[in-house]
């Protein structure tokens, strides 16, 4: 129990940090929403009053007053699920617009994430069991899709498979002519086809790293005596494959997993924008070129808040895979 509530209190500190980094950043940024909105209204030849300038500080959650009275109502608006008001998308709130992002990248870079992470594991696993084999063979291959840079990766693979041979679509979520967004098969098997290519570049630059960590750690592993007393005991070999050697050669993984996991939210942006997917990584980018505060303050915020809790769900699960973290905490 102590174990958990330290690192409660440790994650509960972490979050209270990153909020109020989220909220001093933009602010210390050059520029300012307000005079970007008001130079695109004056270029149109609309008027701009006091008032208007006024109005505008309220919407745009500038707030008023001094920077504490300002962290004051801005932990309220979040309380409320108030992150503000899109600039690019004015008039919508922020939350909206990254509610209708968020799904599209939990669904791609998440799947591709964590199908790399155990596929890599599992290769990385067999690959140390049995080193000298095919697979052990087969990993400069994997790493060096690695290696490569990944925008050049992306773009090879768009190149062959939607212009040398035309088996995926180049760019989009769907089809827009055909479906509708909604639980409906049609769009789901479109989403899934338009999906597939940026799964697959994400998979195979990253699956070589994770079954080279595995591999060299199922290495080192096996060399203790707890394998070797197991092999005397005549346990099977299945066994102390997965039981002994693999349950603690996939513990500094999951570390690494943990991170990435937790940069799902933050979406691949280099993927998104080569792919001109309709995640988090694209939003991201529109609102940099536009310096739209609110939404970069918005999106900043969900990614902190998911790389902390992606790691604490690790950290407890560490736990439970090894219980001796519990003891030393």
């Amino acid at each position: 129990m102590r174990f958990y509530l330290r690192k409660a209190v440790f994650y509960l500190v972490a979050a209270w940090a990153a909020i109020t980094l989220n909220f001093l950043i933009p602010r210390l940024m050059p520029g300012n929403p307000v005079d970007t909105i008001i130079a695109k209204m004056s270029a149109s030849g609309q008027p701009v009053t006091p008032g208007t300038r006024a109005a505008l500080e309220v919407e745009l959650g500038g707030g008023s007053g001094s920077w504490l009275q300002q962290y004051g109502q801005y932990l309220v608006g979040l309380l409320h699920g108030d992150l503000g008001v899109s600039l690019v998308n004015y008039p919508e709130k922020v939350s909206t617009v990254i509610a209708a992002a968020l799904p599209w990248t939990i669904s791609l870079i998440g799947l591709a994430t964590v199908l790399s992470f155990v596929i890599g594991v599992t290769l990385g696993m067999l690959a140390g069991w049995k080193r000298g084999s095919w697979l052990d063979n087969l990993i400069p291959v994997t790493t060096m899709f690695t290696a490569v840079p990944y925008f050049w990766f992306a773009l090879i693979l768009v190149l062959l498979l939607t212009r040398v041979v035309p088996l995926f679509p180049f760019a989009g979520g769907y089809n827009v002519d055909t479906t509708e967004p909604g639980p409906y098969i049609d769009f789901i098997a479109s989403a899934l086809y338009y999906g597939f290519l940026p799964a697959l570049t994400i998979v195979l630059s990253s699956i070589g790293g994770w079954m080279l960590g595995m591999r060299n750690m199922m290495v080192s592993t096996l060399s203790e005596d707890y394998i070797l007393t197991a092999e005397a005991k005549g346990l099977r070999p299945s066994r102390i494959r997965l039981a002994y050697a693999a349950r603690n050669a996939v513990l500094p993984s999951f570390s690494g997993f943990a991170i990435s996991l937790g940069f799902v939210v933050a979406g691949s942006i280099v993927t998104e924008q080569v792919f001109s997917y309709p995640g988090i990584g694209q939003l991201l980018f529109t609102a940099v070129s536009n310096n739209d505060y609110a939404l970069m303050q918005g999106v900043f915020l969900v990614i902190s808040l998911s790389v902390l809790g992606a790691n604490l769900l690790i950290d407890l699960l560490y736990g439970l895979i090894d219980p001796r973290t519990r003891a030393r905490a």
